[in-house]
């Protein structure tokens, strides 16, 4: 039995009755070193987490706008200043006042999910890194869709498994839904919408194509950036480090 308020990883735990996967549930176990956990006794968990942030479909990987806003933060580091120019100059291009603000809202709390260090070598980028660098960007900012980079994506590239269908991003949808009541109250074409995007995605970085994920290939300096973050931001891309070998 889990105790109500205990937490891991900012994640609380509270005694319930909906059943979750037994993978979870011994996942779980290994976590808080609870023996029997999850095993036939009608004690299962439910799991209280924040709602998933799911906001991201106002653009893709944003790359022209990551373009025009980062040489703006470099002149005062105020993103606060930043985000008035860019909506009072329409620096965005968008077509109203009301979608210049959401547009330079998005880009901006995107972009401060980088340190300013890694804000320098976006500037510096090569497009291939750069797209690189906002796809780690939108999954550092989204919990939702760096799970399924994580959980999904990599975890098919390392199967050897690497096609990636709309089906497969269904039941994503689907599983997480039991963890989080939210998804299972969207509209089927708010989640079509959800998955355009994120496919979306995944393209504009080079890693999908056709259908088939795509091995991402790091520069040095750009697995250095990620491998600064504990764990390695790296588990949000289809590539293989050495201590993985092929099953």
């Amino acid at each position: 039995m889990v105790d109500s308020g205990r937490q891991i990883g900012g994640v609380l735990y509270v005694v319930g009755s909906p059943s979750i996967y037994s993978i979870d549930r011994a996942r779980l176990a290994y976590y808080l070193n609870i023996e029997g956990f999850g095993e036939g006794d009608g004690k299962q968990p439910m799991v209280a987490v924040a709602r998933y942030s799911l906001s991201f479909t106002v653009g893709t990987l944003l790359t022209r706008e990551a373009g025009i806003a980062v040489p703006l933060y470099f002149e005062k580091r105020d993103w606060k200043a930043v985000r008035a120019r860019l909506v009072d100059g329409n620096l965005l291009q968008a077509r109203t006042t009301s979608s210049a603000a959401r547009l330079a809202r998005e880009a901006i709390q995107r972009l401060t999910v980088f340190t300013d260090l890694e804000l320098e070598l976006l500037v510096e980028a090569s497009p291939r890194e750069r797209s690189l660098l906002l796809w780690v960007a939108a999954c550092r900012r989204y919990t939702f869709i760096g799970e399924f980079a994580e959980e999904v994506v990599r975890e098919r590239y390392l199967l050897l498994t690497p096609s990636l269908s709309y089906g497969d991003f269904d039941s994503f949808v689907s599983g997480k839904a039991l963890w989080h009541p939210e998804l299972a109250e969207l509209k089927d074409s708010t989640v079509k919408k959800l998955r355009a995007t994120v496919f979306r995605m995944l393209a504009e970085a080079g890693l999908l194509v056709g259908g088939q994920i795509q091995q991402a290939v790091l520069s040095e300096r750009v697995r250095e950036a990620l491998d600064a973050r504990q764990p390695s931001d790296v588990r949000f891309l289809p590539v293989r480090v050495p201590t993985e070998a092929v099953q």
